[in-house]
């Protein structure tokens, strides 16, 4: 059974989805733009009836108690710095992190930054930052892929933009892959007041947030060939960045969305991986 509960931190109440024994092995799971914890359910029942705890947050911006309103307020080092505190909240000395999209890019940067916390990590859709970084630098195909992102950060009323019309440019991002019952709790949350405007800070806190480094613990990175933000020379490049264990895996013709789309696969590897790693 998954359960709602309230994470309470220095920074604020986090909501977060839950489901599990107390004592189970605890497993944390971190979502991306524009979702919400609900992203996670599949994995959250599948993690619970293997006898892991597993908690998923709405992160900060998503969840109401933990809205700033600056974009310095959503540096790496903030969102990252959440992720410690929940699992502090909890007494996890140590932990498995997983993370798609945005919550992607914060595993890496506290697996890179805080290994001792972590015993394995599981990256969902994103690369490793550095290996992002050097693709859009270098890479035409990654560069037209990430082109969305300036107009996200510049362009002003881009959350008015999203939330027109029913929030039909919102709903077509996930239109066909997603279950409708997930977009419309994405649709509600981010219709909260000051909810869009603060998810849209993710991407403009960038300029704010410092570099990820090389990651030793033990890596599972798992990407779609149809994912539409991140191309396949990020995806393959990111060995690079990994100097403990590593295992990529490629789902063909599966989408950015990975863990609803491709919910059952990603379960049975995130579960390979945590047991090759107790």
């Amino acid at each position: 059974m998954i359960e709602h509960i309230g994470i309470s931190t220095a920074a604020g109440r986090f909501d977060a989805l839950a489901a599990g024994p107390d004592d189970g092995r605890p497993v944390l799971l971190l979502h991306g733009f524009p979702q919400a914890s609900t992203e996670w359910e599949h994995q959250l029942a599948t993690l619970s009836a293997a006898g892991y705890r597993a908690v998923a947050p709405d992160q900060r911006g998503y969840s109401p108690g933990v809205r700033p309103e600056r974009p310095e307020d959503y540096r790496i080092e903030d969102l990252a710095g959440d992720v410690l505190a929940i699992a502090d909240e909890f007494g996890w000395a140590r932990f498995d992190l997983v993370g798609h999209d945005w919550g992607g890019s914060v595993a890496w940067y506290v697996a890179a930054e805080f290994p001792e916390r972590l015993r394995t990590l599981t990256a969902v859709s994103t690369p490793h930052p550095a290996a992002y970084a050097r693709a859009v630098r270098t890479d035409e195909d990654q560069q037209q892929r990430s082109s969305y992102v300036p107009t996200l950060q510049n362009v002003r009323g881009a959350e008015k933009r999203l939330l027109a019309d029913d929030a039909s440019a919102l709903r077509a991002l996930f239109e066909g892959v997603v279950p409708r019952s997930h977009v419309r709790e994405y649709v509600e949350r981010l219709s909260e007041p000051g909810a869009m405007v603060a998810a849209l800070n993710w991407y403009r806190g960038i300029k704010y947030s410092g570099h990820t480094g090389k990651v030793t613990v033990p890596t599972l990175y798992v990407w779609g060939t149809e994912d539409t933000a991140f191309g396949s020379t990020a995806a393959l490049s990111t060995e690079e960045w990994v100097a403990g264990p590593y295992r990529f895996e490629m789902f063909e013709d599966i989408t950015h969305w990975l863990p609803e789309q491709a919910d059952e696969g990603l379960s049975r590897l995130l579960l390979e991986h945590l047991s090759a790693h107790a």
